[in-house]
C-alpha cells in the first residue's frame, strides 16, 4: 500500500451547523502563496426560506491566483461534510477555478453555489 499523502485531507464537525473543509485556509494560503483570490457566499437555502428559520450557509472557495488553482474550500451549513468530501477530489485533483464555473450545477441545492461563485471578494 502507497504511502498516506496529508495535503489536501478533508475534514469535518458534524455539529448544527456543521462545518467541511479541505485545502488550505485563507490565510494559510495567503502565507504559502502571498496573495489568494477569494469567492465567498453566504445565504439563506432554499429549504429554509420556506419552513421560515433563519438559518444560513457560508461557502469559501480560496485560489492561486497565479495558477487559479482552488487550493482551499470550506463550509458551514447543512450537509458540509458531504458537499466537502466531494469537492475534496476537485481540490486534490488541482482542478482550476475556470474547471469550477465550467461544471453544471444541480438546482435547486446548495452544493450548486461552488459552481457560481463569480465575484471576487477581497483576498490576501
Amino acid at each position: 500500500m502507497p504511502p498516506v499523502d496529508h495535503d489536501d485531507l478533508p475534514s469535518a464537525v458534524v455539529r448544527q451547523p456543521a462545518v467541511g473543509t479541505v485545502g488550505l485556509s485563507e490565510s494559510q494560503a495567503a502565507l504559502k502563496l502571498g496573495k489568494v483570490d477569494i469567492y465567498k457566499v453566504s445565504f439563506r437555502p432554499l429549504r429554509h426560506t420556506l419552513s421560515g428559520r433563519d438559518e444560513r450557509t457560508l461557502m469559501k472557495l480560496v485560489v492561486d491566483p497565479a495558477t487559479q488553482r482552488v487550493v482551499g474550500a470550506h463550509m458551514v451549513g447543512a450537509d458540509a461534510p458531504e458537499i466537502i468530501q466531494g469537492i475534496a477530489i476537485a481540490v486534490k485533483a488541482g482542478l482550476t477555478k475556470a474547471q469550477f464555473d465550467a461544471t453544471v450545477g444541480i438546482h435547486p441545492t446548495a452544493a450548486v453555489e461552488f459552481v457560481t461563485l463569480r465575484g471576487k471578494t477581497a483576498g490576501r
